[in-house]
C-alpha cells in the first residue's frame, strides 16, 4: 500500500506568517518583513517538524532547543531595528534562521552555539557558527552593534553586555517571576537599560538561570 501525504505550500505559509501573525502584532519595519517573507524556515527544521515551520509556537530542533514563533522574533527584531553593515551576535543560534534572516538584512553575524549538532547544522546552511557556552557570548568579535539572545533567560550576563557597542541594542526574552517577557534594551554610556514588550511563549535556553540564594 503506497502511503500518500499533502507537501506543504510552504511560500502560502510565509505569506500567511507576515498577514496573519507579523502585521497584526505590529512588525512594520520593511527590511524585517521582506527577510522573514524569504528565508525558508522548513531549512532550519528537521524532516518531521518541518510542516510546523510556519504555526505561531516554538518548533522542536533537537537537543532539546526550539526555534522561537515567528511573531517572538519580528517583534523583538522590529523594536531593535538591524539594519546593513551593522555587526551582530546571535547567542543560542540553534539552526541558524534567526542567523540567517540578520545576514539577508545585511548583517555581519556571529552564530553563538553550545549544542556542537546544532552548530554544524547552521554551518551546512550557510550560517557562520562558533561553539561556546551561551553564557559568556563570544568576546572575539566584540563589539556589536545588535545581540540577539534567541530564546528565555532568567538573567542577562554581565559578560554578554560588556559585547554591546555604546549605542549598541540586545533583545530577548526575560524570565521574571515565572513569566517569559520580551525586552529590548540599550547600552549608553556603559549602562543598560530597557523597555518590555509584553509576554511571551519562548523556550528557555540552558545557562542562563539566576544564582539559587539561601532562604531561611
Amino acid at each position: 500500500m503506497t502511503v500518500q501525504t499533502q507537501i506543504p505550500d510552504f511560500a502560502a505559509a510565509r505569506t500567511a506568517m507576515i498577514d496573519s501573525q507579523l502585521r497584526p502584532q505590529g512588525v512594520t519595519d520593511p527590511m524585517v518583513l521582506e527577510a522573514m517573507g524569504a528565508v525558508l524556515r522548513e531549512r532550519y527544521l528537521p524532516d518531521g517538524t518541518r510542516p510546523l515551520a510556519y504555526v505561531d509556537r516554538g518548533v522542536g530542533i533537537g537537543d532539546g532547543r526550539f526555534l522561537s514563533p515567528p511573531a517572538v522574533l519580528g517583534k523583538l527584531l522590529n523594536q531593535m531595528r538591524p539594519r546593513t553593515s551593522e555587526r551582530a551576535l546571535v547567542v543560542g543560534a540553534g539552526s541558524g534562521y534567526s542567523s540567517a534572516i540578520l545576514t539577508h538584512i545585511g548583517l555581519d553575524v556571529v552564530a553563538l552555539e553550545s549544542s556542537a549538532a546544532l552548530a554544524a547544522q547552521a554551518r551546512e546552511l550557510g550560517v557562520e557558527a562558533v561553539e561556546g557556552p551561551l553564557e559568556t557570548g563570544w568576546a572575539k568579535g566584540a563589539p556589536y552593534d545588535l545581540i540577539l539572545i534567541d530564546g528565555a533567560v532568567e538573567q542577562i550576563p554581565d559578560a554578554i553586555i560588556a559585547q554591546l557597542a555604546d549605542g549598541g541594542r540586545l533583545g530577548t526574552a526575560l524570565i521574571e517571576r515565572e513569566v517569559a517577557r520580551l525586552i529590548v534594551g540599550r547600552k549608553v554610556a556603559g549602562a543598560f537599560g530597557y523597555l518590555t514588550l509584553g509576554d511571551a511563549g519562548t523556550p528557555a535556553l540552558p545557562g542562563f538561570s539566576r544564582p539559587t540564594t539561601f532562604k531561611f
